[in-house]
């Protein structure tokens, strides 16, 4: 079905600045919709500085009894690839909250341009419901507005869930970013967010997590449940001596009782093809591994390990390229990660 034009409806627009944004790991950036603080401008290097910008994992909450949910915004890069959908790139994705504390997928708000404005849901009826709408996940936003009825409510969320006491915080690569899923609630650090209802926070940076230990530095600010480290499909073999361990030294003087996740590189499915790939991939695992158990070795505590043997399946039909995950590949990875997160919070 096609979205309705926002011009048809009779709506007023609010500035979702005025309400809760979860998924940040520290307030103090340059605009609302971005994931680094303003200072890391002059320490950061060039490409994470500006991958910062993206808002992926961000989601605005609200409530409103309005029989229409309707979005303005302005895209920040107008970013488009040719492995990922629009909407997945610089679209926004609504989600609303049952009765059973479970979070239903609504509709999306497609993209048509750098300026955009698009009912994403109309006919509902006029009862009060808590919203949670997620941001693109690689592109940003200069601004965003909510739509509603001229006559309907748009308050504060009286529910808080996803639970942001002590938030899950994730650091990766492109993968983890959210490529290359279809609409930004597909992203596994969402689907893991709302399995968990507790607030996720997503360091994604495509191509760029190579353990800057400002980064760390980052991390270490959130008084986090969980800490879930997914490098290796960025990180050398190289880097990953030079600087895993200096990077988890940081997380873990911070908090020493924490709950520290390192996840293997995936075993990309053409790698039964590209042997060079899968040369790559075994010599990276390998490594952190071994640093891993290193760490073990030297009395290291509430540190574990997931295997990515079994995160694609064995039907080679959960990437867009062979790396990047498809929805596919973004639910299973949650299938495999989130029951051990959720064991650790639950510790």
């Amino acid at each position: 079905m096609m979205a309705v034009p926002a011009a048809k409806a009779q709506l007023t627009y609010y500035d979702a600045a005025d309400f809760p944004l979860l998924g940040k790991a520290a307030e103090r950036t340059e605009t609302r919709y971005e994931r680094l603080p303003a200072e890391y401008k002059q320490i950061s290097r060039s490409p994470v500085w500006e991958l910062g910008k993206c808002s992926a994992g961000l989601a605005v909450r609200f409530r409103s009894n309005s029989t229409t949910i309707a979005a303005r915004w302005t895209a920040f890069f107008d970013r488009t690839m040719n492995h990922q959908t629009q909407t997945g790139t610089r679209g926004l994705d609504l989600y609303c909250l049952q009765e059973d504390g479970e979070w239903t997928f609504v509709n999306s708000a497609r993209p048509t341009g750098q300026k955009n404005e698009t009912v994403i849901i109309t006919d509902m009826e006029p009862a009060e419901r808590e919203y949670m709408l997620y941001l693109p996940l690689y592109d940003g936003l200069t601004d965003l507005e909510i739509g509603i009825d001229s006559l309907a409510r748009i308050e504060q969320p009286a529910v808080d869930l996803p639970q942001r006491e002590r938030p899950v915080v994730f650091y990766g690569t492109s993968i983890l970013q959210g490529g290359c899923a279809n609409r930004p609630g597909m992203a596994h650090t969402n689907i893991i967010s709302r399995r968990l209802n507790r607030e996720c926070i997503n360091l994604g940076f495509s191509g760029n997590a190579l353990l800057d230990l400002e980064i760390a530095r980052l991390m270490a600010e959130v008084d986090a449940s969980v800490f879930v480290l997914d490098f290796v499909p960025n990180a050398s073999v190289e880097e990953m001596n030079d600087r895993m361990e200096a990077f988890y030294r940081i997380l873990r003087e911070r908090h020493p009782d924490t709950p520290v996740i390192f996840i293997e590189d995936p075993r990309y499915p053409h790698g039964r093809f590209d042997k060079r790939m899968a040369e790559e991939v075994r010599s990276k695992n390998e490594t952190v591994n071994r640093i891993f158990g290193e760490l073990k070795k030297k009395g290291e505590k509430h540190i574990y390990m997931i295997s990515s043997e079994r995160m694609l399946g064995d039907d080679a039909e959960a990437t867009v390229d062979g790396v990047h995950f498809t929805d596919l590949g973004m639910m299973r990875y949650a299938d495999l990660v989130c029951p051990v997160i959720r064991r650790h919070l639950k510790r």
